[in-house]
Formats: structure tokens, sequence, C-alpha cells
């Protein structure tokens, strides 16, 4: 099993709504790839007012990923209106190897 990670920032006022976003965009995708095997999205605050989120799927084979993602799975993939609600974020997605799970 391969995790993959990514990470961005919103303002905290704006908390909230961005998980709904996700709700509404990302998570129905990446849930309805053949492959995967779970997603978590995960935030706290951190300084400056913003807050940070990780998105965390699980997945059966980098070819699963690459049917979400695309040919270059390194590349983070995005949606319309993802840039009203970040105010920073990660342009690529780290992979991990998983060795431990439930």
């Amino acid at each position: 099993m391969i995790a993959r990670m990514w990470r961005g920032w919103t303002a905290a006022d704006r908390e909230d709504e961005y998980v709904d976003y996700l709700n509404r965009t990302g998570v129905p995708d990446l849930r309805a790839t053949a492959g995967n095997r779970g997603v978590y999205v995960l935030h706290r605050p951190v300084e400056d007012g913003r807050v940070e989120f990780v998105v965390l799927s699980l997945w059966e084979s980098r070819d699963a990923i690459a049917a979400f993602a695309g040919e270059d799975i390194e590349v983070a993939r995005f949606y319309p209106e993802d840039d009203e609600f970040l105010v920073a974020r990660e342009w690529t997605c780290a992979h991990y190897e998983v060795a431990v799970a439930p």
C-alpha cells in the first residue's frame, strides 16, 4: 500500500469552508478512484492566523494513484476554486510505502 500526502494552508476564518469544499470535490473524487483505500483530511491551526491542511490518501498501487493524479503522480491535483481558499500550497505530493496498517 502507498500513502500519498499533500499540504496546503488557508486563512483561519476559512477553515470550515475549506473542509466543506474538500468534502464536495477532492474527497469524493479520491474515494471514487479504483484502488483508493482511504482518505483522511487533517487540519490544525498554525502561526500567522493560518490553518494547515494535510490530505492523506491510501492506494493499492502507483498505477491507481496515476488514475487519479495523472501520469506524473508527484504533481498535486487541484480544483478550480482552490485558489479562492489556499494562501499557500505544496505543488507536489509525497509518497510513502505503508509498513503498518490496521
